[in-house]
């Protein structure tokens, strides 16, 4: 019998192949349920823009009570994404400290990290010195991340 989370899993997998959000793709690596790889655009007006970031996300039999884990394959120049790929965001973390909740879906979670590289949060950051250069330096720090995009991110 699979686990509690799998029957939901699969309508989830199954909704995104089918009609995914726009600029997200999502497909099984290694023909496993649980292991996902997942491209997504940069948003358009932001220095990611042009860019395809590739994410790997684990999603346990604890699922959708405990959220995925998830992190960027592709480096990222971000305030909330370490040079390990890991991504601080609300949604990722459970309460009371974090905002995950059940009601989530994969198809929300991606569109929040889209969400995330078009409008980061440098008061939760993960990399303080480019949440600081975001505050007090944007200019410099949107250089940097189109310049981090085309090394890394380009197709």
């Amino acid at each position: 019998m699979p686990p509690p989370g799998n029957k939901r899993l699969t309508r989830e997998l199954e909704k995104l192949m089918k009609n995914p959000p726009e600029g997200i793709a999502c497909y099984q690596k290694d023909d496993k349920i649980n292991h996902l790889i997942v491209t997504i655009l940069g948003p358009n007006g932001s220095p990611y823009e042009n860019g395809v970031f590739k994410l790997e996300v684990e999603v346990d039999d604890t699922y959708p009570y405990e959220p995925p884990r998830m992190k960027f394959v592709t480096p990222v120049y971000h305030p909330n994404v370490d040079t390990g790929g890991r991504i601080c965001m609300d949604l990722l973390k459970m309460p009371p400290n974090g905002g995950w909740k059940p009601t989530f879906t994969l198809e929300n979670l991606f569109v929040a990290v889209q969400s995330l590289l078009g409008n980061p949060n440098p008061d939760d950051p993960l990399m303080p010195n480019i949440a600081n250069e975001y505050r007090f330096d944007k200019s410099e720090f949107e250089r940097k991340a189109r310049e981090h995009v085309q090394k890394h991110a380009r197709i």
